[in-house]
This record gives structure tokens, sequence and C-alpha cells, in this order.
């Protein structure tokens, strides 16, 4: 308790040179079935690339071809070592207090060659494993089917361009409802992203093989597991720089261009109307006898769309959006930024160490709402959001200042907006292998020493914060009802 104190104490002093300006905490607790988490993806933590029979995967294959691509030729191979030591973080979690925790089945780990002919038995007992012993210290799974680590036999074969994908990717749910489902929930479907033309039929392939998913679990599964099925979307918040109208029209486009063209298929039924036209025009422009978005045939449409019990986002940050004016620009390569027409820039006051995670709450609280007004009042439940450090230090307190003034921007957005959102997870547990940035930004909870074999595991004071707050379900030192 000493320790907590004097946390608590510091930040509310650090709070003073770092944070937002004339920023007021939300004083309400937390509502009573609210669940507070954190999150890892199997790439990323478990390592162990080439043992008990797991296949090669396309980051296993991609950090070993091109070294150079990944900052100081790191790679994934051992990353965490969670393979072996997870016991140690469901230990972590289970001190934590966390309601849950949200990781991701490792494809090529439990169908080295990615189809159903050849189950890797260990595969398949590591993660049953591991779902047990969360089970058992009441941490609820919630388990990602795909976190881009495709098995390299399906990146021979085009990967998520090949339609053929969601026929594959519609057997391994199957295999994971079979094997995993009395112990998970809340099981999420894919992501990727291939720029100009291929993005289009990634995304295509991308909802189809979600609602396969979904249409499995729904009639196969649920009746006897009664769980959840949802996608998992990435989204920052884009703002109008102005209120002009152009840059109103250039966020919303922005908007629909990076969340709608997954949601709205999933909770609205076909492609954002925007999406349409400009990339339909452009394709005209270019050439072309048919737009590079592939038309989703009515049956495709009401296949689709319903398929999600519950909203979930992944968000870190926010930008200013503003007109490009490019979508009848001359014509080259196809490009995706061209069909937006959109163009970013950050306010440089916003406090960052990366160029990708800036402490913006307020826009975390315009994007909950937007969700919630567009997408038809959906629960949701936040499956990542964190704050990047280049140093993994013990005293964290600028990751404590992000995380605390985004709760409470939640906490706005639940009181204040109505939005129905019931959960929220911290990336990461652990901090762990970032892709390319390899392990130079840090975003754990708790610190890994990834210069020992051991790959010892030491709570950051974030990680005590994060504790009191699951204890008392309050971000200041008094709520109210």
């Amino acid at each position: 308790m000493a320790k907590h104190l004097t946390l608590l104490i510091f930040i509310a002093v650090f709070s003073a040179t770092f944070g937002s300006p004339n920023f007021t905490f939300n004083n309400r607790y937390f509502p009573p079935n609210f669940k507070l988490g954190a999150a890892t993806a199997a790439y990323q933590i478990e390592g162990a690339w080439n043992e008990d029979g797991k296949g090669v995967n396309l980051w296993d294959w991609y950090t070993h071809t091109y070294p150079e691509r990944i900052k100081h030729n790191f790679t994934g191979d051992i990353a965490c070592d969670s393979y072996h030591k997870w016991r140690d973080d469901v230990e972590l979690l289970k001190n934590l207090g966390a309601s849950h925790y949200r990781l991701s089945i490792s494809w090529s780990r439990i169908l080295p060659n990615a189809t159903i002919n050849n189950i890797n038995e260990k595969g398949v007992e590591y993660y049953i494993n591991l779902f047990k012993a969360l089970r058992e210290n009441n941490i609820e799974p919630m388990v990602t089917l795909y976190h881009w680590d495709l098995p390299i036999t399906l990146h021979e074969m085009g990967g998520w361009l090949n339609p053929l994908l969601a026929d594959y990717f519609a057997d391994y749910a199957r295999l994971c409802f079979e094997k995993f489902g009395e112990y998970a929930e809340g099981t999420k479907a894919p992501g990727y992203t291939h720029i100009g033309e291929g993005l289009y039929q990634c995304a295509y392939v991308h909802v189809l093989a979600h609602a396969k998913a979904f249409h499995i679990y729904d009639k196969e599964f649920r009746p006897a597991q009664n769980g959840r099925i949802s996608i998992v979307l990435d989204a920052g918040w884009p703002e109008p720089a102005t209120d002009d109208e152009s840059d109103l029209a250039a966020a919303q486009t922005e908007r629909e261009f990076v969340l709608g063209i997954y949601a709205n298929p999933i909770y609205l039924g076909n492609w954002p109307e925007v999406v349409i036209k400009n990339v339909g025009q452009r394709s005209a422009l270019e050439g072309l006898n048919r737009s590079r978005l592939p038309e989703l045939t009515e049956e495709e449409i009401h296949f689709i769309n319903g398929t999600s019990d519950f909203f979930c986002i992944n968000t870190y940050s926010t930008n200013y959006f503003t007109s490009a004016n490019t979508v009848n620009e001359s014509i080259g390569e196809p490009s995706y930024a061209l069909d937006k027409g959109t163009r970013s820039f950050i306010d440089p006051s916003w406090p960052s160490n990366v160029t990708w995670v800036h402490l913006v709450p307020w826009g975390f609280r315009k994007l909950l709402k937007y969700v919630h007004d567009q997408y038809n009042h959906p629960e949701v439940f936040v499956t990542e959001n964190g704050w990047a450090d280049l140093t993994g230090q013990l005293d964290d307190t600028e990751r404590i200042t992000y995380i605390s003034e985004y709760l409470s921007s939640l906490l706005d957005a639940y009181y204040e907006d109505n939005v129905n959102v019931t959960g929220y997870t911290v990336w990461s547990l652990l901090d762990n292998f970032e892709w390319t940035n390899g392990y130079t930004q840090k975003l754990g909870l708790v610190q890994v020493n990834f210069d020992r074999e051991e790959r010892t595991r030491t709570p950051k004071d974030s990680y005590y914060w994060y504790q009191k707050v699951i204890e008392t379900r309050c971000l200041v030192d008094e709520c109210v009802e």
C-alpha cells in the first residue's frame, strides 16, 4: 500500500509537466461489470518459432529473409519466450487483477501447413493449458484468431488477395472453436493491409472470412458454448482541421476508408458510399473497365451484414485531416492515398515518443461516440490502447498519464455520451516485438529483459497503478456513484 500511495502522489506532481493542459479527470466509478484487462499477440511474445512442430509463418520468413528491414535485425524467434514462460504471464495477470487477457493463436503453431489435414497436437496442448490456467484464475481469455502471422504456405498462395483464404480461415476457425471453445470467449477475426489495388481485395476477403467464421460459430457452436464473436478494427480519430466544409468531408472520408471499409459491411451492409464513389471514379480515370473495389453481391451483403456480437476497436492516437483534392488528379499507379484524397497532420504540442502514438484523450472520446452513433449503438469493447516509449524504464509515469487520461475520457463517453462501452484492454501486458521496430519501442506494463536468456519480467510503476485502478474501480482519490 505504501508503494501505491507514493506512486499516486508522484503522478499528481508529474502530471503538472506532462499531460493534457487543464485536463479534468472523471470522478465516477467504472460500471460494476466493466472489464479491465491487458493484451498481447502470439508472434510478438511466444518465441519458440520452430519448436514442437510449429510451421513457418509470414513474420518468421520476413525477419529471416530481410533482417535489414527490422530495427537492429531483431526477430521474434524468442521474443518474450512466453511459449515456455506462460505460467509467469498468468501470474502477472492474476496479481494485476485483470478481468480478461486478449491474446492470439498462432495459426501455424496448431496447423503447420495451414490446413486441417495436419494438426499439431503439441500446439493445441499449449493453448489449452494456457486457457485452463487463465480460467482457473478467473481471467477470461479473449482470443484473436489471426494477428498478422499468416502461415507461409498461404502467403505463397497470394495471402489475403486470394479468395480461397476465406475458406482456409473458416476451416481454421472451426478447428479453434472445436478445440478451445469451452475455454475462450470473444473470438476475433483477421486484419491485414495492402496498398493500392490489393487493399480492397484484401478487405473483401477479410470480411468474407470473418462472416464465414461467424456463421460457423453461430450455427455449430453457439448453442453449446454460448460465446461471442466480433472482429477487431484499428482506427485513430480523424479530426477535421477546421470547420470548413471540405475539411469536415475529408475527416469523414478518412473515417470511412479506414474504419468504415470493414465496419460498414459488418454493421450496416455494403461498403461506405464514399469508398464506392471515390475508388470507382479513380478506377475509371485509370482506364479500368471496373472498380478496383470488388462489388459485393446482394447475397454477400446479406451474408456479411450483422456478423458481430459487439464492436471491438484498437486505437492509439488522433490526426487532423484536410482535403488533398487528389481524387481527380492525374493518374499514375493505383493509390489508396489518392483514392481517399485526404491529407493529415498533427499538432506538434501533442506529447509523443513515436510517430504513431500521441496523447490526445479527447480524440479517443470522439471516436467512441462516433462508433456509437454511426453503427447503431453497439456494445463497444476497447481491445487495444497504450503508450510507447523508447526506454522501457520502470518509472513509466508517461504511460500512467496516458492511460489515466484515456480511461477518464472513456468514462466521459460512457456517462455523458451514453456510449455502451463495456471493457478496456491495455496494450500491452509485456514489452514485446513491435514488428519492424523490433524491441526498440516499449508498450508493456511489465519490463522484459531481452538481453537475458531468462527474459526476466519486472512490473513497472504503471503495472502497480493499473492494479490499483482495477482494485478501486476509480481513477481519482475518491470517486462518486
